[in-house]
């Protein structure tokens, strides 16, 4: 699972706001603020922003969110995913004792590898009991990847908020134009939107997984764990990925024989190129951006750097945290359809991995 470093979000976001005093502009409403006179109030407080921040935290009520309904069936890993689906499967049952408890529990984890190619033969509906488990778990995957990308883009969204009320402030009391206010409302309709989309994304995902499990209009909610399973430190090694073919090989036809080699090479390359970026993003680019917005924190407490590169250092953590979440979904859909091919299934495609554009962008320009 992802964890990410969260201390900077209250300290970082809203020490801008802090600056002008939202309490003092709150009072006032849309009267025109006098920008000497709210620092002056800042002054009041003896810690300055820290101050602020904890009367702010005591006095002003943010509007609750409102509730999700209540989650009937809870899945917290895609070994309990691919279980249900089988239920719904009722000739599976006479598949899985064939199999007995052990191997059918391998299944269930993804340890594909415990299954000998040759059982195909001696046990009848192996590939309708693999097929189920590898829809099953990839639409797991993608269900719990979606869910947890929201939260990433609600705390984004946090940023762009606040970037657009100081921004107004400044626009206000006349030490802005209308122009240069204008990037931060744009900021925060593309906040707002990537926000609605994420959403749109975790509930289309999570009707998938309903649909997968054969459970529709009997569970309208799922409760998921909140990140994905932690990446594998070590990979299947070549030679291992080339016992498991020969294994393969000797037990299919000979078309099947010609096909399932280059299924398999597809399969371990994709394995294999997620595993490095999903590793990369884990452990250089998210922890640069953390580096980098620690280091934010630092200056600006120490006056060398605005606001607006604190909140642009922010924005583009969170980016690197949604694209890290993105790769570990990739691998994880790659190693199930890796487990697949190895047991004779043909994958129509493979998972496409996607570009880091938001993260690897440049910090936005201060202004």
């Amino acid at each position: 699972m992802l964890h990410l470093k969260q201390p900077l979000l209250a300290a970082t976001l809203w020490a801008g706001l802090a600056t002008v005093t939202p309490t003092a502009l709150a009072a006032q409403g849309d009267a025109p603020l006098d920008w000497r006179e709210a620092n002056d109030t800042v002054g009041q407080f003896q810690r300055g922003h820290v101050d602020v921040l904890r009367w702010e935290e005591a006095h002003l009520k943010e509007t609750p969110e409102p509730a999700a309904p209540p989650a009937t069936l809870s899945l917290a890993t895609p070994a309990d995913a691919v279980r249900q689906a089988w239920k719904a499967h009722l000739s599976l049952a006479g598949v899985q004792a064939q199999l007995g408890p052990d191997l059918t529990d391998a299944v269930a984890q993804g340890r594909w590898t415990a299954i000998d190619p040759g059982m195909h033969r001696r046990v009848q509906g192996l590939g309708e009991l693999l097929a189920v488990a590898r829809e099953a778990r990839q639409a797991w995957i993608h269900a719990v990847a979606a869910r947890q990308s929201i939260g990433l883009h609600r705390e984004s969204l946090v940023a762009a908020q606040t970037a657009h009320e100081l921004g107004r402030r400044m626009v206000q009391v006349g030490n802005w134009s209308r122009l240069q206010g204008a990037p931060t409302s744009l900021a925060l309709s593309e906040a707002k939107m990537s926000l609605q989309r994420a959403e749109y994304t975790a509930a289309l995902a999570e009707r998938e997984l309903i649909r997968v499990l054969r459970l529709t209009g009997r569970h309208d909610r799922i409760a998921l764990p909140e990140g994905l399973p932690a990446l594998p430190e070590s990979l299947m090694s070549a030679d291992a990925l080339k016992s498991h073919l020969q294994r393969l090989r000797s037990q299919l036809q000979r078309a099947e024989a010609l096909r399932a080699a280059p299924h398999a090479r597809m399969a371990y390359e994709a394995y294999r190129a997620s595993h490095a970026l999903a590793t990369g993003y884990r452990d250089e680019v998210l922890k640069t951006r953390e580096l980098m917005a620690e280091e934010a924190v630092l200056r600006y407490n120490g006056m060398l750097k605005s606001v607006w590169d604190l909140l642009s250092e922010t924005r583009l953590r969170f980016a690197a945290a949604a694209e890290t979440v993105s790769a570990q979904r990739d691998f994880w859909l790659a190693e199930a359809d890796l487990q697949w091919v190895l047991q004779g299934g043909e994958p129509t495609n493979f998972v496409s991995l996607g570009g880091g554009g938001a993260a690897a962008a440049g910090a936005a320009p201060a202004h």
